[in-house]
């Protein structure tokens, strides 16, 4: 049989059988990413039925050149006849090249749809989506699921169209020629179909095991190869058992894989029998009729031709649904992302932060963290249930204002809330109840371009792209200057650093920025906020983790940084703070003591005990203040 036939066979083979029901409303949204490409579309399914129409001259025509053999070519019958194969063999040719064109532009065109969809929104999506998510399994939706989207309209579509035109009219043809034969050659249909679906299924189950080892391994190797997590395995000393553990997957995966090639091979080698007996039927039976001179040796010659261009659309088609569920299944997984709502949503009137100084305030904020169910999918977390514990306050009635070019500090236990609190300001999260402002406006009635432009944060990870110096400064202003770039450096005291590295500022710092100390690390998320010119400032605890020396050159950077700015820090050295305009003790949610170092200290209160906690302790010595 020809290559189409084992191509259709191979797609019934690996496709997976998924026996859910689908809504109209889905198809309806499948639809709606088609409707841009409705032109290209059309066009691949007309030029699909004239490559099937084509498909099934040939055979007819190859018959007439036998019988004018059989006759004589008196008049020059086989020469038109045989110009005439060659014509449609260029045409074949020609429309197969084009078909192809329309099929990977309709295809990738809506990959692009979908990836482009899936990508903007999953950006829309709170922090607290990533928190839970695998990434691994997010990525997979844009890659894997999206190309099985795609396919049901390069592949699937188009070889339905095809397949049931070719086999009508291949009916037609064998039913017009001989009736008889014809019948008894689909005989044979069920052991050829059968077994099909029957392999089929067990080549799904064994392709969804190797999907399943594949994903598992990818994801051990995208956790033990970042810096984090190799330096973890080497401390823990364990490298042999990860090696034995991943080399038990790969040898599972070398198995089905070995198995899947003898279901293959045995299956093909079945239906190439299937086949031959067919041929066989025909040949006898075709000859005994011709003999008989009751059919003519053309026409024998068509119907074997013809025989196995009819199994080939029989066997597709027979699988067609198992494809088209495979297909909507990849669908309704990338829909079920599209579906999840991002908490934040900007309104349509939202306003600008109005313009000069910007102070800072807090109104009576009380805030829970949402449940699993509100940001998050069971299917992304490799979970059977979310977890839907939430809902309990974290912060309780908290208010608070930091004037225009003042310093508002956060000090507590750890737990408290203080982060919480910095990560509303910025709009990560929304209040549940209360207000918080920038220059007097509730951040829920401000553009999110304008929070981004007014606001910059420093966070004690200072975590960096696996790119430039310079694309990680970009970020924060793609238009600035390479002189405002290097000014940025210098006042974050890294410019003679940058000076030094092979290629300055396109010098690529590692993933998440492991090629740089801490401290570096720390003072190139403060150059990219002094590149930002952000009128309010937010720390949090951006020296917790570094050594003395580090801590030393970060302040002095952060001095640069809170210059003239509305800042909100949150501190856990509380030496670090002591020039703040007002310190805020936080426990438990709650803001239980507020004023200057001087006034809690003499107070007597939690700020006292937690200070007398910090330096009363051999060795302990107090570092310079922030500002």
């Amino acid at each position: 049989m020809e290559v189409t036939a084992w191509t259709s066979m191979h797609s019934v083979m690996t496709a997976q059988d998924d026996k859910r029901p689908f809504s109209r409303a889905t198809l309806r949204r499948i639809l709606s990413f088609a409707g841009p490409h409705r032109a290209k579309l059309l066009q691949f399914l007309a030029l699909s039925v004239v490559t099937a129409l084509l498909a099934v001259a040939t055979p007819v025509l190859a018959g007439r050149v036998v019988d004018a053999i059989v006759k004589g070519d008196a008049d020059g019958t086989i020469t038109r006849l045989a110009l005439l194969i060659a014509l449609i063999a260029v045409v074949e040719a020609v429309l197969a090249l084009a078909t192809r064109w329309l099929s990977a532009n309709l295809g990738e065109g809506l990959i692009l749809d979908l990836r482009t969809a899936v990508f903007d929104h999953v950006q829309r999506m709170p922090v607290a989506f990533f928190t839970r998510t695998r990434t691994g399994a997010l990525v997979s939706r844009l890659n894997n699921d999206v190309i099985g989207a795609q396919r049901a309209f390069s592949n699937t579509l188009s070889g339905v169209v095809s397949n049931l035109v070719t086999l009508l009219l291949t009916l037609a043809v064998m039913l017009s020629i001989s009736w008889q034969i014809t019948l008894l050659a689909l005989v044979l249909l069920p052991v050829f179909v059968v077994p099909a679906r029957r392999m089929g299924s067990r080549m799904a189950r064994l392709q969804r095991e190797a999907a399943a080892h594949n994903a598992t391994m990818g994801t051990q190797m995208t956790e033990r190869f970042s810096a984090p997590g190799a330096t973890l395995i080497k401390l823990f000393g364990r490298p042999a058992d990860e090696s034995a553990e991943f080399a038990a997957r790969a040898g599972r995966v070398r198995d089905i894989g070995v198995r899947t090639a003898m279901v293959q091979s045995t299956f093909i080698t079945a239906l190439t029998l299937v086949s031959a007996l067919a041929l066989a039927l025909v040949y006898g039976l075709g000859g005994f009729y011709a003999l008989r001179g009751s059919l003519e040796p053309g026409a024998v010659v068509s119907l074997a031709l013809l025989l196995t261009r009819l199994y080939a659309p029989l066997t597709a088609l027979a699988g067609a649904r198992v494809e088209v569920m495979s297909a909507l299944v990849s669908f309704e997984r990338v829909f079920e992302i599209l579906d999840l709502k991002p908490l934040i949503a900007e309104k349509p009137d939202a306003r600008k932060v109005p313009e000069g100084p910007v102070s800072v305030e807090f109104d009576n904020v009380t805030f829970a963290y949402p449940s699993a169910d509100k940001v998050s999918l069971a299917s992304l977390e490799d979970v059977a249930v979310l977890d839907n514990r939430g809902g309990t306050d974290v912060l309780h009635d908290v208010s608070f204002r930091a004037e225009p070019g003042r310093m508002v500090a956060l000090v507590g236990s750890s737990g408290a809330g203080k982060s919480t609190i910095a990560q509303l300001l910025p709009r990560l999260y929304d209040a549940d109840a209360g207000a918080v402002r920038l220059g007097g406006v509730d951040v829920r009635e401000l553009s999110t371009d304008s929070i981004r432009a007014t606001l910059g944060m420093v966070t004690q990870d200072g975590h960096l792209f696996h790119e430039s110096v310079r694309a990680n400064l970009l970020l924060a202003r793609p238009e600035a200057t390479e002189e405002e770039v290097w000014d940025a450096l210098r006042r974050s005291r890294l410019d003679d650093l940058v000076a030094s590295l092979p290629d300055g500022l396109d010098t690529v710092v590692g993933e998440r920025g492991y090629r740089l100390s801490g401290g570096e690390r720390q003072r190139l998320t403060i150059a990219r906020l002094l590149l930002a010119r952000q009128r309010v400032v937010i720390l949090d605890e951006a020296t917790a983790h570094l050594d003395s020396t580090s801590e030393a050159a970060v302040q002095e950077a952060l001095a640069e940084a809170l210059e003239g700015r509305t800042a909100v820090v949150i501190a856990h050295r509380l030496s670090t703070v002591r020039a703040a305009d007002l310190i805020l003790v936080v426990e438990d949610g709650r803001i239980v003591e507020r004023g200057t170092h001087t006034e809690l200290l003499a107070a007597g209160g939690r700020y006292e005990q937690l200070y007398r906690t910090q330096f009363e302790r051999p060795g302990s010595e107090e570092p310079q203040p922030v500002a």
